[in-house]
């Protein structure tokens, strides 16, 4: 980056300047995962059903906490239960549902996942742990605000 840009960056208002950066972070971050997908083989939404299912939960649950509906993600649930991933089993509190968990196969990847995406993140961002820690706490007081207001239109996870 050259002085005249850099200059140019500054003197944008606080506002702007955190746009422009939020979406820089995120085209670069998407890129690199877009390129880590292809080595695991699994598609953006089987991820995050990965990183989502810290402890068994049904479909709809699941689905909720992605902002999705559960139709939209049956399929890729699908995909990891073939490759070994996650297991089905009935829900004891209500037998007509389904639980989905990871199997230690799934939590090795899921673990890989959430290192690798750290590591990454910390690489791209330039953020110290701190910066990082606060950084976190920004994006969850923006992430709850949009929330109130209903999930964006063309919301891509």
């Amino acid at each position: 980056m050259t002085d005249d840009q850099s200059d140019d960056f500054e003197s944008l208002t606080p506002e702007i300047r955190s746009m422009m950066g939020v979406m820089l972070l995120y085209w670069r971050l998407d890129e690199g995962f877009r390129e880590k997908d292809q080595d695991l083989q699994l598609s953006k939404q089987e991820k995050h059903i990965l990183l989502r299912l810290r402890e068994p939960m049904r479909m709809g649950v699941l689905a909720k906490r992605m902002l999705q509906v559960p139709s939209s993600i049956t399929a890729s649930a699908d995909a990891l239960e073939t490759k070994g991933y996650l297991t089905r089993s009935r829900d004891p509190d209500d037998r007509r549902a389904w639980l989905l968990s990871l199997t230690d196969l799934g939590w090795q990847v899921r673990t890989d996942i959430i290192e690798e995406a750290g590591t990454f993140f910390r690489d791209v961002s330039g953020l110290s742990d701190d910066e990082t820690e606060r950084f976190a706490e920004l994006a969850g007081k923006i992430r709850t605000t949009i929330l109130k207001t209903g999930i964006p239109e063309g919301l891509d996870i």
